[in-house]
Order: structure tokens, then sequence, then C-alpha cells
């Protein structure tokens, strides 16, 4: 089993978020955090796969790979909100956050997550993308969100798990796992592809 294969592996993440933390703590897998900080930057004439599978392989891009044992795995990821063809970002602020949230607000967007999984041997990239609809959100109801939950560290600034997508979500097609910020599914596969197809 590739839980077992991975034991002989040092597998590193790099991100700062908790939230792909606990996903992979979820998948059963063991690594260690490994935070690189670089301008996500990128040329908006990219389609919106190509701008999350360039950045997820930015994230690896300081690391010297080299230095590191052949049984090591780097992962990366980066997710984005597109919503009537527009790339939405983290918000900078309160007002930010509220007005991409009534940007959403009765609409169907897209959850783009790109994500890199490398060895020093060797580097894979994909993405996936969810369609996620939510409801017609009230002042009222956004306002709570944004003055209680805080979601300034995430695009399109909200958190499927949170109180948001529990009374603002009617419909989501496609992986919930990557809509939260790492397809968890995708990850899967490209690790056995890694770690056991060598």
């Amino acid at each position: 089993m590739l839980i077992d294969t991975l034991q002989n592996y040092k597998i590193f993440l790099a991100s700062k978020s908790p939230r792909r933390r606990e996903l992979m703590r979820g998948m059963g897998l063991d690594f260690e955090i490994l935070t690189t900080d670089v301008e996500e930057s990128y040329d908006p004439a990219l389609p919106p796969e190509e701008v999350v599978k360039y950045l997820s392989r930015l994230k690896l891009s300081p690391i010297d790979m080299t230095q590191y044992a052949p049984k090591t795995i780097f992962v990366a990821c980066d997710t984005i909100v597109v919503v009537n063809g527009h790339i939405i970002g983290k918000p900078q602020d309160e007002q930010e956050a509220k007005e991409m949230l009534h940007a959403l607000s009765g609409r169907t967007h897209v959850v783009y997550s790109g994500l890199t999984v490398a060895t020093p041997q060797r580097m894979l990239t994909d993405y996936r993308a969810s369609e996620v609809t939510f409801d017609i959100l009230s002042d009222e109801e956004i306002d709570y969100y944004v003055r209680q939950y805080r979601p300034f560290d995430k695009a399109g600034a909200y958190g499927v798990q949170e109180w948001i997508g529990y009374i603002g979500i009617s419909s989501l097609k496609g992986s919930f796992y990557n809509v939260m910020g790492l397809p968890t599914r995708l990850l899967w596969g490209m690790l056995k592809e890694v770690a056991v197809g060598e």
C-alpha cells in the first residue's frame, strides 16, 4: 500500500496553510513544513489552470532539491477563485472581503488548485477545478462572517468548511477538498506515481 511505501520517504509540504496541513494529516501522511517566500506574480494572459500550475511550481523554486536525499518528496499547492472570468485572490482587508463575497453571492464560480509533487529526480504538476454555487447572501450574513471568521488568508474570502459554506453554498460540483485548498485525490495519485512508479 502507498502509505507503507511512503514511510521510506521524507515528505515536505511547502505551505503556510493550516487547511492543507489538516488535509494531509487526514490522508495519513507524515510530513514536515518547509515554507518558502516567493512573490506570487504571474502573467495575466495565462488561463486560470496555467496560473495555479505555475504558482504551485513557483513555491518550490527556492528549494535546491539536489541537496536532499533521493527519497524526498516536496508538495506545493496554490488555489484561486474565478468568477465571471476574473481571478480573485486573498482579500487585503474587511472591505475587500465583503466585496468579494458580494461578487460570489447568487453566482457560480470556479475554484482552481494547482498541485506540484517533486522529488530530486522529477517533478509532476497538475490541477483540478470545482464549481461552487452560492445562494444569495444578505449583507448581514456577509458582515457576520467577515467579522467572526476574518477570512483574509483565503482565496475568494471564504472557507468552504466554515459557517459561510454551511449556510451559503447551494451546490458544489467536483472535489470538496479542492475547494478547501488541496485536491487530495489528485495528490494521492501523484504521490503514487513518484513513489511507486519510479
